[in-house]
């Protein structure tokens, strides 16, 4: 019997190695996801909120400012991911109080610091900005996401879908570029939307000039308390654009 012991013991580990590893999985099955991504609201355009993503001059910095909060919200989550060169992704969460704010600035950092010393991370050419709306509960409200792309040394800024273009007179070699969609709008539109709104947001400090393509009978540029229809889709500055019908 002593002989058989051992091969018994083994036999034994194994149904109770095996029952663990069945109860583990039909719990992971059963069990809800830890993000519900359910939201309680769809919010029209006039209610979302306004973002944008502006590049510092050396690129390595996001300004994120998010303003017409959500007046149900107590706090947001916001999530920036971008890839790298190499394929990997990174990220720069974070959980933002509103309770008594009407915008929010963040300056996001694209790489990591310690001890006061910074490693940037090069190369970075687009992302995905996910923002999450919670009420008192925690509870989410609602998620926005949209595709940024982050570029440089170009004659052409164009949306990661392609839905926008914004070409310049030449070959900018020294400023950054974000192009993203912005949600909300500033002010009401003047039409019937067609296409966006797309924002373009510069490291300059300058005016930035060009002719924009965007789906639409016309093209707006929105100078903050007003839309200003342009011309053959020509503009004096980036900034944040609609077509409409």
């Amino acid at each position: 019997m002593k002989k058989y012991l051992p091969f018994i013991l083994l036999g034994v580990g194994l149904v109770v190695l095996i029952t663990v590893i069945l109860l583990v999985v039909k719990k992971n099955k059963d069990a809800a996801p830890l993000e519900q991504e359910d939201v309680s609201i769809t919010l029209s355009l006039n209610e979302r909120p306004l973002t944008s993503l502006t590049p510092s001059a050396d690129g390595h910095w996001l300004k994120l400012v998010v303003s017409k909060l959500l007046s149900s919200a107590v706090s947001m989550d916001y999530e920036l991911l971008y890839q790298l060169p190499d394929g990997r992704t990174q990220g720069v969460p974070g959980t933002i109080k509103l309770t008594g704010q009407d915008k929010i600035e963040r300056d996001l950092l694209m790489g990591s610091e310690s001890s006061g010393k910074f490693r940037y991370d090069e190369g970075v050419k687009e992302g995905t900005l996910t923002l999450r709306f919670r009420n008192a509960n925690g509870k989410l409200i609602t998620k926005l996401s949209t595709k940024f792309a982050l570029l440089s040394k170009t004659k052409e800024l164009k949306s990661i879908d392609e839905k926008l273009s914004y070409m310049l007179p030449s070959v900018n070699s020294k400023d950054f570029f974000v192009v993203m969609e912005t949600f909300g709008v500033p002010k009401e539109v003047p039409a019937e939307l067609a296409s966006g709104p797309f924002g373009i947001f510069t490291s300059s400090k300058l005016g930035v000039s060009g002719t924009v393509s965007l789906e639409g009978t016309n093209i707006y540029l929105s100078t903050g308390s007003s839309w200003t229809k342009l011309e053959s889709g020509k503009s004096s500055s980036v900034g944040i654009f609609i077509g409409t019908n």
